[in-house]
């Protein structure tokens, strides 16, 4: 019977697993995840995730594993490849044959050079296991220092602001969310975390980070010093490669794939952060996208791919952050944009639209509270799709509408 084998049980490689049986793939399918955990959607854990007690948001619960033949391996991890023999060794000591392999092994937290933590005073947020060891620090009387002014640096200090904790955001950069994100959008959100009592610090540079049993104390090299309970490091994430290196697979920033997700070997794919592909949307660039809806769709993309179905089409990148009551969303990227155009919707909330020096549309930027902009982002990410080159004056008059532009 054939065999399908999934290293990595986080959204991508459960999607995966859940898409072969929708399919209609009838063999055997085993889905590996190191953590003990059934897979669970990450994004909430910055979130709702932090909450005393949450539970994790199961992307399936055990009966419908169970009720589609999809053995789940939790608690192992992927020790090594043989290509030739089509097989893949377990920490536990097992061996699994396959004929198709997935490789969907994520990515880990970046961390600081040469810093160790062996008292735990210095944390990531990438687990439920994270999330929950951060809880006990998330309120009154307590203060945590966070470094990295992205989307997870920012969407915690929200968290814990709510939740009564004292917050300090340090950030290499002069301006947090420096990447992808414009200016005016990134101060607008800067404004409603210093109102809500966050202490933000940019253009930062630490010299030295000290653990003792009671605090963390980050030493800058402008002499300051910051203590708190616990430090939180967000400075964005690296590929797990090393087990397709060890296989001798192609490594370009991730896992090296093609437009259908093969890597260099044919019976090998690779979805999700720990991948990175040609996209169509912008010249076949080579990119490597850390987000959810990526690697949900990427996952359902590889099953495809693996059961010889027509595979569907690739998005624009698309990616947002809950903080406070304020949402922002970005579609596209904003890299080789030219010109920025604004469109106000209402006093709080507006959309920004890049494009490049030929007039086509790469990007979208909105902020608003709630939903008050994932009309407009959606209709943008068409526009994106379909290579257009709106007229400028028509994107910045909100009386135009997006759908308009699409039509014409």
């Amino acid at each position: 019977m054939t065999s399908f084998v999934i290293i990595g049980a986080g959204e991508c490689g459960a999607r995966a697993a859940l898409a072969l049986r929708e399919l209609g793939f009838a063999g055997n399918v085993t889905l590996v995840g190191s953590e003990t955990l059934l897979p669970y959607e990450r994004p909430p854990l910055s979130k709702e995730g932090l909450q005393k007690g949450a539970e994790p948001k199961w992307i399936a619960d055990a009966g419908r594993y169970e009720d589609l033949d999809i053995a789940v391996r939790t608690g192992v991890t992927a020790t090594d490849i043989d290509r030739q023999r089509k097989t893949v060794e377990l920490s536990d000591g097992t061996t699994l044959g396959y004929d198709m392999l997935l490789l969907a092994t994520g990515a880990r937290p970046r961390e600081l050079e040469n810093v160790a933590s062996p008292l735990g005073r210095i944390r990531s947020l990438r687990t439920h296991a994270d999330a929950s060891g951060l809880q006990p620090f998330l309120q009154a009387g307590r203060c945590i220092a966070i470094l990295g002014g992205g989307f997870i640096g920012l969407e915690l200090a929200a968290s814990a602001r709510r939740l009564g904790a004292s917050v300090i955001l340090l950030e290499g950069q002069p301006l947090i969310l420096s990447r992808g994100v414009p200016a005016e959008i990134a101060a607008l959100i800067a404004e409603r975390h210093a109102a809500a009592g966050v202490d933000i610090r940019c253009g930062v540079k630490i010299r030295s980070v000290t653990e003792t049993d009671a605090d963390v104390s980050i030493d800058l090299e402008d002499a300051d010093r910051v203590v708190a309970d616990i430090l939180v490091v967000g400075i964005g994430a690296v590929p797990n490669t090393e087990l397709a290196a060890k296989a001798g697979l192609a490594i370009e920033n991730g896992i090296s794939v093609d437009s259908s997700l093969r890597t260099s070997d044919p019976n090998i794919l690779a979805a999700g952060d720990c991948c990175s592909f040609p996209s169509a949307h912008f010249g076949d660039r080579r990119l490597r996208l850390e987000s959810w809806r990526s690697a949900q769709e990427q996952g359902i993309r590889a099953a495809a791919k693996m059961t010889g179905a027509a595979a569907p089409q690739t998005s624009v990148p698309w990616f947002w952050s809950d903080q406070y009551e304020v949402t922002l969303q970005v579609a596209g990227l904003t890299d080789g944009a030219t010109t920025i155009i604004r469109r106000n919707l209402s006093p709080d909330t507006f959309v920004m639209f890049h494009l490049d020096g030929e007039g086509r549309l790469l990007a979208a930027s909105g902020i608003g509270p709630g939903n008050a902009v994932a009309r407009e982002i959606r209709l943008a990410e068409m526009l994106i799709a379909a290579g257009r080159r709106p007229d400028p004056a028509a994107l910045a008059n909100p009386d135009i509408k997006l759908k308009q532009l699409l039509a014409s």
